[in-house]
């Protein structure tokens, strides 16, 4: 008897372990299995923050649609499509719907999406109901963080967030139509040059608190799909000595490895080669910033060449404004007129490129 209520309590035991991180045999046999993951950061023309795009009062599946199609046409095949905990909070079932039909319309366009479940860039304060209008001339003048200043800064918040994680990352943890979970973007982003005076005090520390709790709500729902958090700040990761206590939690903690890099393609390919010595899957979740020589045509290449997923800034100029370079936010482009190159983005509203040499482009590297 004695011997059965131990093997009872050990197997007891094992069933509560948490779940762990992928092994590098799981994620890059994950890897191996699919296309070369080339998309972008998506948020419909007709919204100006992830709250705006996912509330039902402004969801706009129409758009959603025409854009989409947009980007399969050029050889696109995933985007990295910002979630927010708010919206979860103020109408679960009705989001987990929309969410549905969201990736319904991906699919229709063979397009498979990562979601990230919290960022931590441009304003510490959100709220729900209609969203303000674009500042006049400046890029991302409307986009907000989730969760905002206030939640975050406080511990008894916690819990709502645990909920929304395990919530939304449950519901389609078994659903192929979902590529990946980037559970956290930048999470210690400052947001130095716009929003630093109402940041919450200290936020690097909560940050490093937080973040390895939602890596483990987040496996705790059991996704079929990885996770990841995108190393962004430091130019130098060639070593775990070089990396901040954050950075080395997402590092640590991610199934495949990502990071963002807005530099020329010298750059971008030294990041990469500093990751490789992770032995997983390398996918580039944000880039291409003409003004500041993040090019498709210097970036693509090289990451088409090392197998490296890669997700460009934007689709389409819209309400974002993130066409507008980041300066703007000292120097608002406020006669109305176009910055001399784009910043970001892909095509004009109606569905012109921008650029046909860059579409051109990613049409030939993409083609089977």
């Amino acid at each position: 008897m004695k011997r059965i209520h131990l093997l009872t309590l050990a197997l007891a035991l094992g069933a509560a372990a948490p779940a762990q991180r992928w092994t590098e045999q799981k994620a890059n046999a994950w890897y191996g299995q699919q296309p070369w993951l080339v998309g972008g950061n998506f948020t419909p023309a007709t919204a100006i923050n992830q709250i705006e795009m996912w509330q039902a009062e402004t969801f706009d599946p129409a758009r959603i649609d025409l854009e989409l199609g947009w980007a399969r046409a050029i050889g696109m095949n995933t985007m990295r499509v910002f979630l927010h905990d708010l919206v979860w909070q103020q109408d679960p079932k009705g989001y987990q719907q929309r969410i549905d039909r969201f990736l319904g319309i991906a699919a229709k366009h063979k397009i498979r999406p990562m979601f990230v479940l919290f960022d931590s860039v441009w304003d510490p304060n959100p709220a729900l109901g209609p969203q303000r209008a674009p500042t006049p001339g400046v890029h991302n003048s409307g986009w907000v963080q989730g969760p905002g200043a206030k939640v975050l800064g406080d511990t008894a918040q916690w819990p709502r967030l645990e909920t929304y994680v395990k919530g939304v990352v449950g519901a389609f943890a078994k659903d192929r139509r979902v590529l990946a979970w980037d559970v956290w973007n930048e999470p210690d982003n400052m947001n130095g040059n716009s929003y630093r005076a109402k940041e919450l005090n200290g936020k690097e520390k909560v940050i490093a608190q937080i973040l390895p709790k939602v890596f483990a709500w987040a496996r705790e729902a059991k996704p079929t799909q990885p996770l990841t958090s995108g190393l962004w700040q430091h130019d130098d990761w060639s070593a775990d000595a070089k990396l901040t206590a954050v950075e080395r939690i997402q590092a640590d903690e991610s199934d495949i490895i990502s990071f963002h890099d807005y530099n020329d393609a010298a750059v971008f390919e030294r990041r990469i080669k500093a990751l490789v010595r992770y032995n997983r899957p390398i996918l580039c979740t944000e880039y291409m910033a003409r003004g500041n020589k993040s090019t498709f045509a210097g970036s693509l290449p090289v990451a088409k060449r090392l197998r490296v997923a890669a997700y460009n800034w934007g689709l389409v100029e819209g309400k974002a404004q993130t066409h507008l370079p980041w300066d703007s936010w000292q120097k608002p482009y406020v006669d109305g007129r176009e910055p001399a190159v784009w910043f970001h983005e892909v095509f004009r509203r109606d569905g012109k490129p921008y650029r046909e040499e860059e579409t051109e482009l990613i049409r030939r590297l993409t083609a089977k």
